[in-house]
Parts: C-alpha cells; sequence; structure tokens
C-alpha cells in the first residue's frame, strides 16, 4: 500500500482525521481536464510515484499548462523527459527548471535523498548508449535511490566490466544499457545474484536494425536474472529499478 494511502488511514485510526475528511481525501477529483490532456492527480495515491510528462512531441505551450495543473494540486517534484534545449528554454522562463543534458530531462524540485535496499548500478555497453543511461539513472535518482554508473563496460573489452565486480555483485539491481548486439546483459547476468533490468539501444551498423538486434537478443538471454524493456526506454527501465529497489 502506498505511502498517502496509509497516512490517511493511519490518520483515521489516531483520531487525526475524521472519516468524512478522510474519504473527501480519497475522492477527490482524480484527474484535471486542460482540454489537451488529462493531467492524472491520482497516479501517487495509485501507484506512489506522481505522473511523469514525456516531453516529446508536446509543444512547450502545452508542457507549462502541464506543469502548472500538477503545481497548482499539490505536486513538488515533477521529472519531464524526452525534453529538447529549445522546449526547456521556452518552458524555464515560467517555471524554475533543471536541466539534464545528457538525460534530455529536466526537473523541477530538488532530488530526494537517497534510499531503498541498495545500490542501483547502471551500466553501458558504449559511450554512445550514456543518453538512454543517463534517462535511467536520473530517473532512478528522482524516485529517491543511490545509483552507481558504470559507462564504457562493453563485451568487447571485457576486463573493463571484469574490474568493477564488488560494484556488481553488491547491487541491489542492474540496468544493462547497450545496443549493437547486446551482449552485456546476459553477460551481467551471468555475475549478478539480483534483478537485471536489459535496455537495447538503437546504437549499432545497419543490421542492428535500430535497436531490434539487441532487443532480440536480450530476449534470449539464458541468464535467468534479465528481464528486458523496449528500445532506448532508459525511463521505463530506471522506474521499475526503483520499484524494485524500494520492495
Amino acid at each position: 500500500m502506498n505511502t498517502d494511502i496509509r497516512n490517511i488511514l493511519e490518520g483515521v485510526r489516531t483520531g487525526s482525521i475524521s472519516v468524512e475528511e478522510a474519504a473527501l481525501k480519497l475522492k477527490e477529483t482524480p484527474f484535471e481536464d486542460i482540454d489537451f490532456a488529462k493531467v492524472d492527480l491520482h497516479r501517487k495515491t495509485r501507484q506512489g510515484v506522481s505522473e511523469v510528462i514525456y516531453g516529446a512531441g508536446k509543444t512547450p505551450d502545452q508542457i507549462c499548462a502541464i506543469v502548472d495543473t500538477m503545481k497548482k494540486n499539490g505536486q513538488e517534484r515533477i521529472l519531464i523527459t524526452r525534453l529538447s534545449e529549445e522546449s526547456f528554454d521556452i518552458v524555464s522562463k515560467s517555471h524554475d527548471l533543471t536541466y539534464h543534458k545528457e538525460a534530455r530531462c529536466a526537473t523541477s524540485g530538488d532530488l530526494p535523498k537517497p534510499g531503498g535496499r541498495g545500490n542501483i548500478v547502471v551500466a553501458t555497453g558504449g559511450t554512445s548508449d550514456i543518453p538512454v543511461a543517463e534517462e535511467a539513472a536520473l530517473t532512478a535518482e528522482f524516485l529517491g535511490n543511490r545509483v552507481v554508473r558504470l559507462y564504457d563496460v562493453g563485451v568487447a573489452g571485457l576486463h573493463r566490466l571484469m574490474s568493477h565486480l564488488d560494484d556488481i555483485m553488491s547491487a541491489s539491481v542492474i540496468i544493462a544499457i547497450a545496443g549493437m548486439e547486446g551482449a552485456l546483459a546476459s553477460v551481467i547476468g551471468g555475475l549478478a545474484d539480483c534483478p537485471v533490468i536489459a535496455v537495447p539501444t538503437s546504437v549499432g551498423y545497419g543490421s542492428s536494425f535500430g535497436g531490434l538486434t539487441a532487443l532480440l537478443s536480450m530476449l534470449n538471454s539464458c541468464a535467468s536474472n534479465v528481464t528486458v524493456v523496449n528500445i532506448d526506454n532508459g525511463f521505463g527501465a530506471g522506474y521499475v529499478s526503483s520499484m524494485i529497489n524500494k520492495k
């Protein structure tokens, strides 16, 4: 049960909140319709994490309006993914945002103090995978996790990965991000005793088919602790890793 609902029920139990007040809090408008978007105000109550804005395809004016609605309804920290620098420059004139260039994301509010059971390790096969990795790492940090970054540790130079065995073997979750043939996930899966979330990237030459080769390779991994998200989906990997680390 997420913290918001638990706090309401605990308030009823202790008498600090009346039954009527609790009922009102639980049935408050679940979303706000702002014409082009229906902003989900109950996301945190249902899932424990407030709605995140996907910036690609939205105009700066639309993003501003969504941020306005979130802040008006008490959302203090906001994450915007896949936000271009051009859109950020416009949106930041109306809102106090921090831009994370490598992650292509923006945040409003301070990052929380890290918690959870342990470290989330974010590893990439190559330097070209870093934008997806930073999206995953920032998402995990935004959700209150401690992140260890291991970049450019692909299987073409296996010694690079093996020099970080302590980090790999002590992690609570590992996000393995790779393009080309996507072999990194299987190698890490064979070394680690924790869940490994594989993220195929669209990095690679022609026969990588924009990440499809890495996706199929990761889906066919013989390492039983490997699961896979969609191509370039750093956000999804960071979100799920947080859920695992916080349990």
